[in-house]
């Protein structure tokens, strides 16, 4: 072989084996440097500008008695995972379009009500082009422009919390999301200090159960499941 042909054998075999690392790597890459890091978890921020300074003294059931609504700070949006080119990729959508109500028993010790919506069309993630699948096609927000939650059964603590205090418990309810009503439990985390209140929750979802198709374009897919998620904040109505 003479040694041009030796050098575009050669020049060839790096060409292939390039594109065979970029293959690999890309997602990689993608995922590590290129796409946004995914949000955190929902969870209680216990910032002194939101909950004051928490006294540890037990809540006056009257502070907690009545209708609270859904305030400034707040948001709501999904978790889900792309695989693309087998790279797992958790990807995290939000918008601040939430409003919503909750309804305390006289003696503070039971949510009798709760009422969320969401402005779905307005939920962003860190791609245009995602965003606008999930809007157009998954979702159609067009014909339902909203997702929604409502509580179906009292959540009623054994005992008046300390201000500060974090309660863990769960929520049962329905969800509305695409036009299509499941019955679903979020797990919630709430803390208050009687003049505004954090509320943290996620729900477990199967898109199929609402009539969304995920999507699967062959290099990317997205998992069959994922979680609705909120991080509220409250003040008396």
């Amino acid at each position: 072989m003479q040694k041009s042909q030796k050098v575009l054998v050669g020049v060839g075999a790096s060409v292939l084996a390039l594109a065979a690392i970029a293959a690999i790597a890309g997602p990689m890459v993608y995922r590590d440097f290129i796409a946004e890091p995914a949000a955190d978890a929902p969870a209680l921020s216990g910032s002194e500008q939101i909950m004051g300074e928490s006294s540890g003294a037990p809540l006056d059931p009257a502070v907690l008695s009545g209708k609270w609504q859904v305030a400034d700070g707040s948001e709501a949006g999904y978790r889900v995972n792309e695989v693309l080119n087998g790279t797992d990729v958790t990807v995290t959508g939000r918008t601040a379009e939430v409003s919503g109500t909750f309804q305390i028993s006289a003696d503070g010790l039971t949510l009798e009500q709760a009422e969320l919506t969401v402005d779905v069309a307005s939920i962003a993630t860190d791609s245009a082009p995602r965003d606008a699948y999930f809007r157009d096609d998954a979702l159609r927000t067009d014909q339902f422009p909203e997702a929604s939650f409502s509580l179906t059964e009292p959540v009623t603590l054994h005992e008046i919390p300390n201000s500060g205090d974090t309660v863990r418990t769960a929520a049962a309810g329905e969800l509305t999301i695409a036009g299509e009503t499941r019955a679903v439990t979020a797990t919630v985390e709430v803390r208050s200090d009687g003049e505004r209140t954090e509320i943290a929750g996620t729900i477990p979802i199967t898109f199929a159960d609402f009539g969304v198709t995920a999507p699967n374009l062959g290099f990317v897919s997205v998992e069959p499941t994922g979680q609705v998620e909120f991080q509220l904040v409250a003040s008396r109505g």
